[in-house]
């Protein structure tokens, strides 16, 4: 984005428009004219989507008269607040220093470095692509973060030319390669392997964020140095993967599960564990009983399987099929609690079950997909209970129940 339409985007009737149009459709502007208010629409087009984007994902930005959005493929990769709040508060916890200095080598939109420049004393940003920087520095200042040293250039040349040590760096690698995603830190942009001697030689800590779709024991054994991996959902949908890694440390990584709420006042679920934990524990199994458990996003992208069911106490359903069981409440289990109606429920009992014809349908490690199960049982989305399909030790199950209330 030129620096003139920047300064055109932030002026008042441009801001006035783009607040009091949020709900408009870009594609139908952009349709109707080249131009708007003077700027090409384009630009207008792209603030407008951002502002939607922004509602949930962002909300100390999207509230924020005078806030310019990216692209929607920069958007579409930096980090939520939430998640980016929970970045400043490992390195609260790991960092003991008062006065921290950070980097963030991959400074992007700004949304990481706008959290964790709250708990430092000084930091550096540093992003290669002038837009984005502009932007960074622009949004910054109307978040009144202050703090902020802002370098233009790539990761590889702030560290080779910088004389600073840092209390830790943080780096977000791009996962896009000629406009294909990619998963594999070594394929990233930067590559991160490669810029680990490098990056030990200015921190004794890095924290990495890397795809949710990564196989951790892969990341684990690209960098060596890791001490702990949190694995991080929001509402239930695995977002991110963080590695901590600490210079000269070869150890048992601690696996942290932490799935994340949007709504305001719901406590954070946690779950942490070992691989050395996870090999030795051993699952009782069990029929379905009163109460059925299904772990979160993030244990279920961690591979706790087993570590989850013996620390709750509870009886695994299969091997495969990753419910668990009990004949009481364990109301802690952090994932959802059902409690069961009926077990493989007669039609007469359907129909008094599922007001309407009405359910909502969840299915694992069985023959058909919730869909299919619905259409052969001429179900509909909606109503307040749930139909389990899940194979067990000795046969298949259908089992109706409704969803223990959370707590905040």
């Amino acid at each position: 984005m030129p620096q003139s339409y920047l300064s055109s985007l932030i002026k008042e009737s441009v801001q006035e428009f783009i607040f009091e149009n949020e709900h408009l459709d870009e594609k139908v502007l952009l349709l109707k004219q080249k131009t708007t208010l003077g700027i090409p629409t384009t630009f207008i087009a792209d603030q407008l989507a951002g502002r939607r984007k922004a509602k949930h994902k962002l909300p100390s930005f999207y509230k924020t008269r005078g806030v310019v959005y990216p692209p929607s493929l920069n958007l579409e990769q930096t980090s939520s607040e939430l998640t980016a709040q929970l970045k400043a508060e490992i390195i609260q916890y790991i960092v003991s220093s008062k006065n921290k200095r950070g980097a963030d080598l991959t400074g992007g939109f700004g949304v990481d470095s706008y959290l964790l420049t709250a708990i430092c004393t000084n930091f550096d940003y540093v992003e290669p692509n002038t837009d984005l920087l502009k932007l960074a520095v622009h949004n910054h200042n109307l978040l009144t973060s202050t703090g902020i040293q802002y370098h233009n250039t790539s990761a590889e040349d702030f560290l080779t030319s910088t004389d600073s040590f840092f209390d830790f760096i943080f780096i977000d690698p791009s996962r896009r390669n000629k406009s294909q995603k990619v998963f594999k830190l070594a394929d990233g942009e930067p590559n991160v392997i490669d810029l680990l001697s490098l990056i030990f030689t200015k921190a004794d800590i890095l924290l990495l964020k890397a795809s949710p779709l990564l196989d951790i024991q892969q990341g684990l054994r690209e960098l060596v140095t890791v001490s702990d991996v949190f694995v991080v959902a929001v509402d239930n949908e695995c977002k991110e993967l963080l590695f901590v890694c600490r210079k000269n440390v070869v150890a048992e990584p601690e696996i942290h599960c932490i799935n994340l709420s949007s709504s305001l006042g719901r406590k954070k679920e946690r779950f942490a564990f070992t691989f050395a934990n996870e090999s030795k524990a051993v699952s009782t199994f069990s029929d379905p009983l009163s109460y059925l458990y299904e772990p979160n996003a993030s244990i279920l992208k961690s591979g706790a399987f087993k570590s989850v069911g013996q620390q709750f106490n509870l009886r695994k359903i299969h091997v495969n099929t990753h419910l668990y069981t009990s004949d009481t409440v364990v109301a802690d289990f952090p994932g959802r609690i059902f409690k069961t109606i009926a077990i493989n429920p007669r039609p007469d009992q359907l129909k008094s079950i599922f007001i309407g014809n009405q359910a909502n349908v969840i299915t694992r490690n069985y023959s058909l997909s919730p869909d299919e199960l619905k259409k052969k049982l001429k179900l509909k989305d909606g109503g307040e209970n749930f139909l389990l399909g899940f194979s067990g030790i000795k046969q298949k199950y259908l089992v109706a129940a409704s969803r223990v209330k959370e707590t905040s």
